[in-house]
């Protein structure tokens, strides 16, 4: 199982697991929520069965077929965009909810955003259009929890306010540098931010780089390193 971390009152507490690279685990309230499932099964060996499922794009490091097959998600609602409703057999379609960016659905007491995620380098835009996967800002017990997905940073994570924890992606060629995903997080502003979805090819992203970015613009912007490849060195 991965570490974890918790923020909010006794009674309202989350808490985040690191899964691997994108992957993740949100509880709260007795809720169990699933972030782009990868990893099969075994890799959510000690958790409950997800209540909630989010995925944000196509690709195989979140949106993996074999691994949703394998859990065990007779309870689950399952938010994705459309292009991942495409991809999703039939048996899913009772379970499914589609957002479009700027969606908004309500299931467990948890509000769900669906935001934009794309790139704006040229060389990049192959990777991720704009308007084909999403993002997602949560907002449970009081809180607003914002999930990149891949993007850039794009002027609709520039315009997020008052988000309370972050988890801001940071590779290339896939995404955006550490200098790109610090100076956005420097706009938004969020109480703390969770660096994740950090594996490039062929470069590791400088994560610890990110961390004196964000401090040295912002000392107040708490920037929280968990294990997210715990098979690796990195």
């Amino acid at each position: 199982m991965g570490q974890k971390t918790s923020w909010g009152n006794p009674s309202d507490e989350v808490k985040i697991h690191p899964i691997q690279h994108a992957t993740a685990v949100l509880e709260w309230n007795n809720l169990t929520i699933y972030v782009d499932p990868t990893g099969g099964a075994e890799a959510f060996e000690g958790f409950e069965a997800p209540d909630l499922i989010l995925i944000t794009d196509i690709h195989g490091d979140h949106y993996n077929l074999e691994t949703l097959e394998e859990l065990d998600t007779q309870k689950a609602k399952i938010i994705v965009p459309k292009a991942v409703a495409d991809k999703m057999p039939p048996a899913f379609t009772p379970q499914i909810d589609v957002l479009n960016n700027g969606d908004t659905k309500e299931r467990f007491g948890i509000t769900i955003e669906a935001v934009p995620m794309y790139n704006l380098r040229d060389e990049a835009k192959k990777f991720h259009e704009k308007g084909r996967g999403n993002g997602y800002v949560l907002n449970m017990g009081g809180q607003r929890i914002y999930i990149s997905g891949d993007t850039e940073d794009i002027p609709e994570m520039r315009a997020l306010t008052n988000i309370d924890k972050a988890l801001v992606c940071m590779n290339l060629p896939y995404t955006m540098t550490v200098e790109s995903a610090a100076d956005a997080v420097l706009v938004f502003e969020p109480k703390q931010v969770y660096p994740y979805h950090y594996r490039g090819r062929p470069e590791v992203s400088n994560v610890a780089k990110f961390k004196r970015l964000v401090n040295s613009g912002n000392p107040n912007i708490e920037v929280v390193q968990l294990d997210w490849y715990p098979n690796d060195d990195y």
